[in-house]
C-alpha cells in the first residue's frame, strides 16, 4: 500500500504531463494522483479543475462514481471483510460486525488514530478459504470472531487488542 504524502502541486503537474490533459484521461489521471497521495484530496480535485478547465462538480461525479477512489487518507493498515456469496453464508457478516464494534468504526471509516482502516468488500476471490479478511493484502483464511484480538493484535504490537 502507498503512504500518502504531502500533496504538492508540481506533483500534479508532474502526473498530467504522463497524460492527455482532457476528460478522456481523467480516470487515469485519478489514479495516479490517488496511487502518489494516497488518496483525492480537495487540494488535488480544486486544482486539477482549473488544470483541466473540468468543474470540480463534474471531477468529484466521476470519481464518486467508482468505488476505487477514496477521499480521505487511509489508515496505516487497511483491513478488507469478504462479503461474497460464500463468506457470507459461513458468516462474514458477524466478522465485520465483530471488526467495527472491536475498533469502533463502521465499514469505510478509519480509526481515529489513523492505525486501521475497515473496508467491505464484495469478493476477495479465495472463496474456498471462506471467511476471509484481508490485511494489507495479506489474507487470513477461516476467519472467526474469536479469531479477531488475536489478529488484531499482529498490527498493533499488543498482546490483547481489545484497547484498539
Amino acid at each position: 500500500m502507498v503512504r500518502p504524502i504531502k500533496y504538492s502541486l508540481s506533483e500534479i503537474k508532474d502526473i498530467l504531463a504522463r497524460h492527455r490533459p482532457n476528460r478522456g484521461s481523467l480516470i487515469p489521471i485519478l489514479q495516479d494522483i490517488q496511487q502518489n497521495f494516497g488518496y483525492l484530496s480537495e487540494e488535488a480535485i480544486e486544482d486539477l479543475q482549473h488544470l483541466l478547465d473540468i468543474s470540480a462538480n463534474e471531477i468529484f461525479g466521476v470519481a464518486t462514481f467508482y468505488t476505487q477512489f477514496r477521499f480521505r487518507p487511509p489508515g496505516q493498515h487497511i483491513i478488507q471483510v469478504c462479503q461474497g456469496t460464500a463468506c457470507h453464508v459461513r458468516g462474514g457478516y458477524l466478522i465485520l460486525q465483530e471488526l467495527q464494534r472491536h475498533l469502533g468504526i463502521k465499514a469505510g471509516q478509519a480509526t481515529a488514530d489513523g492505525k486501521f482502516d475497515l473496508e467491505r468488500v464484495a469478493c476477495l476471490g479465495c472463496c474456498a478459504l471462506a471467511p476471509v479478511v484481508a490485511v494489507d493484502g495479506k489474507v487470513y483464511a477461516a476467519v472467526t470472531v474469536k479469531k479477531i484480538p488475536s489478529l488484531l493484535s499482529q498490527y498493533t504490537g499488543e498482546r490483547d487488542s481489545k484497547n484498539i
